[in-house]
This record gives C-alpha cells, sequence and structure tokens, in this order.
C-alpha cells in the first residue's frame, strides 16, 4: 500500500468517521522517458528563459502572473494566494447524496482510496451500506495540500471510493460542438438499424472484469519488450506505418456492416 497522503475525517451529520486518503493509481509501472542530446545520449534540461532577452532567469527573479490578454498581466504574491486559500481542516464535510448517475462522466477525475481508523470502522460501514443500498452517492468537498476539491464518496464493494471531481469551470463547454441532434429521423437511423445494433450489442454484452486479457494494456507490452529487445542488442526492424486509404466520403451500407459486425460477433462466442 502506497503512503497516505492525507488522514482526516468524513463529517456525516453529526457522525464522524476517522479515515485514511491512498492514492488509487499506481504509477510505478508506468514507462518513464527523459529527453537525451541524440549526439553523446547526455540527458537535456529545460532552463527558464526570458522569451523577450533569452536570458536566462533565477528562481528568485521569477513571478507568478495571471494573462489579461494583450500584453498585460496581475502578477500575484504569496500574500496574495494566501488570502485566497481556503482554510486546510481536515474533514471530508459531505455536502449531500445523489444519483451516481446523475454526475455526468466528464466530472470524474482522479480516485482514491478510504480506510478507516479503528474506532470509525462501523461508521464506515454504515454510511457504505447506507449509500449502496440506497443507490447514491455523497458529495463533499476536501483540502488537499491547501487545494480545495469537489470530491464523491462512492461505495465500492467493502470501500468508500473517493473521487476528485472537477468543477464546472474546469471543462470546456461543448455546446459548439456539431452533433447529430436527438431526432434520429434528422439523421436518417432507421428502426431496422436500431434494431440490428441492438442484437450486436446483445451479442458482445459481458460483465466487466478489469482483469480480462481482452482489456490489457497491449501499448505497454509491447513498448516493454522493444525496449528490452534494444537493450539486449537485438536489432529491431521498423514497421512501416499504415496508410489511411479509405475515400473521405465513401457511402456506407450501416446495415450490410451491422449484419457482418453480428456474424462476427456470434462466430467469436461460439
Amino acid at each position: 500500500m502506497p503512503h497516505a497522503i492525507w488522514r482526516g475525517s468524513i463529517s456525516f451529520g453529526l457522525v464522524t468517521i476517522p479515515v485514511t486518503l491512498f492514492p488509487a493509481e499506481d504509477t510505478k509501472e508506468r514507462l518513464a522517458f527523459h529527453m537525451l542530446d541524440g549526439t553523446d545520449l547526455s540527458p537535456v534540461r529545460q532552463k527558464r528563459v526570458s522569451e523577450r532577452t533569452g536570458e536566462e532567469i533565477p528562481w528568485d527573479r521569477i513571478v507568478k502572473g495571471y494573462d489579461l490578454g494583450g500584453g498585460r498581466w496581475v502578477v500575484m504574491s504569496d500574500d496574495d494566494f494566501r488570502q485566497a486559500d481556503v482554510e486546510a481542516t481536515q474533514t471530508i464535510d459531505i455536502l449531500s447524496a445523489v444519483c451516481a448517475d446523475q454526475i455526468a462522466p466528464e466530472y470524474f477525475s482522479k480516485p482514491y482510496y478510504l480506510e478507516p481508523s479503528k474506532p470509525g470502522r462501523k461508521a464506515y460501514a454504515l454510511l457504505r451500506e447506507t449509500l449502496a443500498r440506497s443507490k447514491r452517492v455523497a458529495v463533499a468537498k476536501i483540502v488537499i495540500r491547501s487545494k480545495q476539491h469537489l470530491a464523491a464518496l462512492i461505495p465500492e464493494g467493502d470501500m468508500l471510493l473517493l473521487e476528485l471531481l472537477r468543477y464546472p469551470h474546469e471543462l470546456r463547454d461543448s455546446s459548439e460542438l456539431d452533433l447529430p441532434a436527438g431526432d434520429l429521423e434528422s439523421t436518417g437511423v432507421t428502426e431496422a438499424e436500431l434494431k440490428m445494433a441492438s442484437q450486436l450489442v446483445e451479442a458482445i454484452e459481458a460483465t466487466f472484469d478489469p482483469l480480462d486479457e481482452r482489456y490489457r494494456d497491449t501499448y505497454h507490452d509491447s513498448l516493454l519488450a522493444l525496449i528490452e529487445r534494444k537493450a539486449a542488442g537485438v536489432p529491431v526492424i521498423a514497421t512501416p506505418a499504415a496508410k489511411d486509404d479509405a475515400p473521405a466520403a465513401e457511402v456506407v451500407d450501416i446495415v450490410e456492416l451491422l449484419k457482418r459486425s453480428l456474424s462476427e460477433a456470434k462466430r467469436a462466442q461460439g
């Protein structure tokens, strides 16, 4: 288990549940790469350089500024940030309980595990089971490293998962996207196509198992194997990049494609 990043308590009405927060993401298996000079493989370091003079700037001359546009900046001092800072409480303050499907997927940001301390085990189990049986998640606020976050407490098996949520201002507005309307008649989607597509969905229906080999990170495996071959001195032959030869405006018979897809799905199941 990784090091705890936060210790405090969940505030559930007048009930206090002591908990410890652990990161759920395991980053040690990620492949890390460094920038090197191609001539002698010496590491390349980034410098803080003035765009106007090209001069390297030492840390003690660097300030933080907010861009107003048109070359205008508002310079912020450490005192300014402290003045705007939220109170760093050690409490996960539950604000509401909502249906899980009311939170759109794009709001979910980063998962953490919550572990109760020994005195809080009963209250932890009570909150977890209450949320699970009511099919609700608790929306809360938490301060981690001086930054306030919106979060969702989600019952997950025997555990309460804390998922950091994005604030609305952290998401781009999707209203300018050119999307097909919900009115299927205007998009040309027919009932026959819907029926065939539904049959295809039923044919590939499965219980999600994250350990299923189909969901394995094959790019990570392939890249790691290639690194090991190169480290061992085995020549690696470059494969030509795939070409997209499909015409730009090809007329597609969706029903025929769905029929073929359904046949292949059934053959794979069989």
